[in-house]
C-alpha cells in the first residue's frame, strides 16, 4: 500500500507549526508579563491600522461602512483584550480544590497551563474579530497561535498577516493565507488546540480531519437563530431591536436572528412595525452609506435564490426598499431587506441558514407552539425573547437549548466579555470568550500534595487489624 507524498503547502505548514512547537517548548510558558505584553501590543497595533483595516475590508465587501468596521469589528476585540488583561492575573493563580478528608493533611489546586499550539480558521463575514479575538484568547493562555483566515476576503488576510508581522515573530503568531487546499491541510495539522469559525457543513470536515490527530476542536458553528415574540410586547421597540440584529452587516451575521415566530393575531403588526423599522435605519437602501454589500456574487445569487424558491412555493415575499441600479452605486451587491410570510419547511428559506437580509416570519397560536417549533430543529448558536419577565420568558429559557440567549435585544450577548459565547450540538461546541476561553485554551492540570504525616499510610500492605478497623470507619 503507497503512502501519499504530503504536498507542498502540507510540508510548509507542518514546518511553520514545528517551529512554533519548539520554541514554546524551548521558552516554557510565559510570564503574566509577558502576556499582558503581547495583549497591549495586539490592541496598539489595531488601533494604529484602523484605517486600514475600514480600507481592507470594504475593498473586500465592495461597501461596508467605516462606522460598521469599528462598531463590529474593532471594538469587541479591543473590549475583550482589555478585559482579558485585566482579569489575567487572578485566572493565572493555582486555583485550590478541596480534598478529601481520607487524604487529610493533603492538599489539592489545580495549574492553568498553556497548552502549546492552537490553530485559528476564521471566516469570512468578520474577519478581524472572528480572527483576532481567538488570537488574544490564546496568547493570554500563554499559547503560540496559527491563523488560516478566508480566502473570501484577501485584502484584510493579507493586512492581517503583514500587521501581526510587525508586532509578533512567526515562532508566535503567524498567518497562512491560501484558497481552500490551504484551509483543509491546516485543519489536518496536529495542533494541541484547534478553533473554527464557520458554516456547520465545513465544520464536519474540520472536525473529521482534525480527529486523525486526536486535536480538541471549538466549534463556532450558525444555525437558524430563532427570535420568539411574546404576544402583548411592544412591537415597534420589538422590531427596532430585531431589525437591527438582522440588517448590521447585511445580515451576515452567525448570531443574526434568522426567522420570527409571532402570535397569528400580531403578524400583520409586526410586519408593518419591522418595516417601518428598517425603512428608519437604512433609508434609501440603494444608495445608504451604512448598509452592507453581500460579500461575492456568488452569495448574492444564493440569497436571490432563496427569495425565487420561496415565491415559487407559495410564499408572499415583501421588499422593503430597493436594490441599487445601474450606476447608483459602485457595488451593485446590495439586496433589499426582504420578509417572507407563508414560509414552509418544503422552502430552501427554512432549511438553510439564510447569513442575509431576509426574515421568514412564522405564526403560532400558544407560545408552546414556538418552543416546540424551535425544539423540532437543530440546536441554534442563538435565541432571541423579546417579552416580559414572567411565565413565558421563564418556560422559553427553561425548555429550549441554544448556544446563547439575548432578551428583549438581539446578537448583543456577543459583546458580553464575563460570559461565555459558542454553541451547542449542530451549532458547534465549546467557548472562547472570557474565562471560559482562558480555560478551553489552556490544560487544567490538577496537583494533589501529600503532607509529611498522613492517613493514607496506615492502608499500603502489609494490612493489619488498624486497616480493617479505618476502612470499617470509613464505609460507615
Amino acid at each position: 500500500m503507497s503512502v501519499q507524498a504530503p504536498s507542498e503547502i502540507e510540508i510548509r505548514l507542518r514546518a511553520l507549526l514545528e517551529r512554533q512547537r519548539s520554541a514554546f517548548l524551548a521558552a516554557g510558558p510565559p510570564s503574566l508579563k509577558q502576556r499582558r505584553g503581547d495583549l497591549m501590543r495586539l490592541k496598539g497595533a489595531l488601533l494604529a491600522h484602523r484605517e486600514d483595516f475600514v480600507a481592507a475590508i470594504n475593498a473586500d465587501f465592495g461597501h461596508r461602512s467605516r462606522q460598521e468596521t469599528s462598531l463590529l469589528e474593532l471594538s469587541p476585540v479591543i473590549e475583550g483584550i482589555k478585559y482579558l488583561h485585566r482579569n489575567l492575573a487572578l485566572w493565572m493563580r493555582p486555583e485550590r480544590r478541596k480534598v478529601s478528608f481520607h487524604f487529610f493533611p493533603g492538599s489539592t489546586r489545580v495549574l492553568y497551563q498553556p497548552l502549546g499550539v492552537v490553530g485559528v480558521i476564521s471566516p469570512w463575514n468578520y474577519p478581524v474579530a472572528l480572527a483576532l479575538m481567538p488570537l488574544a484568547t490564546a496568547l493570554a493562555a500563554g499559547n503560540r497561535v496559527m491563523i488560516k483566515p478566508s480566502e473570501i476576503t484577501p485584502a484584510t488576510s493579507a493586512l492581517m498577516s503583514a500587521v501581526l508581522g510587525e508586532i509578533f515573530s512567526l515562532d508566535q503568531a503567524a498567518v497562512a493565507t491560501g484558497e481552500a487546499d490551504v484551509g483543509m491541510a491546516f485543519a489536518a495539522l496536529p495542533f494541541d488546540h484547534l478553533v473554527f469559525t464557520g458554516s456547520t457543513p465545513v465544520g464536519r470536515s474540520v472536525m473529521r480531519a482534525a480527529s486523525d490527530n486526536l486535536v480538541p476542536v471549538t466549534l463556532e458553528l450558525g444555525g437558524k437563530s430563532p427570535v420568539i415574540v411574546e404576544r402583548g410586547s411592544c412591537l415597534k421597540t420589538t422590531a427596532r431591536r430585531i431589525a437591527y440584529g438582522k440588517l448590521a452587516n447585511g445580515g451576515q451575521t452567525c448570531i443574526a436572528p434568522d426567522y420570527v415566530l409571532a402570535a397569528a393575531q400580531e403578524i400583520n403588526d409586526f410586519v408593518a412595525a419591522y418595516a417601518a423599522e428598517v425603512e428608519k435605519l437604512y433609508p434609501d437602501i440603494a444608495a445608504n452609506p451604512d448598509y452592507t454589500s453581500i460579500i461575492n456574487d456568488h452569495h448574492y445569487a444564493r440569497l436571490v435564490g432563496l427569495l425565487d424558491d420561496a415565491r415559487a412555493k407559495g410564499a408572499r415575499v415583501i421588499e422593503i426598499g430597493a436594490a441599487p441600479k445601474e450606476g447608483e452605486r459602485t457595488n451593485a451587491r446590495t439586496l433589499a431587506p426582504a420578509i417572507v410570510l407563508g414560509a414552509t419547511d418544503g422552502m430552501n428559506v427554512m432549511k438553510e441558514e439564510i447569513f442575509g437580509p431576509i426574515l421568514p416570519v412564522i405564526p403560532y397560536a400558544r407560545l408552546e407552539e414556538a418552543v416546540a417549533y424551535v425544539n423540532a430543529r437543530p440546536r441554534p448558536l442563538a435565541l432571541y425573547f423579546f417579552g416580559p419577565d414572567g411565565p413565558g420568558r421563564r418556560m422559553v429559557l427553561a425548555r429550549t437549548t441554544s448556544g446563547g440567549v439575548s432578551i428583549n435585544e438581539t446578537i448583543l450577548h456577543y459583546a458580553q466579555d464575563d460570559i461565555p459565547f459558542g454553541g451547542v450540538g449542530a451549532s458547534g461546541m465549546g467557548a472562547y470568550h472570557g474565562h471560559e476561553g482562558f480555560k478551553t485554551l489552556s490544560h487544567s492540570r490538577g496537583v494533589f500534595e501529600q503532607a509529611k504525616v498522613n492517613l493514607t499510610d496506615v492502608v499500603r500492605p502489609p494490612f493489619g487489624k488498624l486497616f480493617e478497623r479505618l476502612v470499617d470507619f470509613l464505609l460507615r
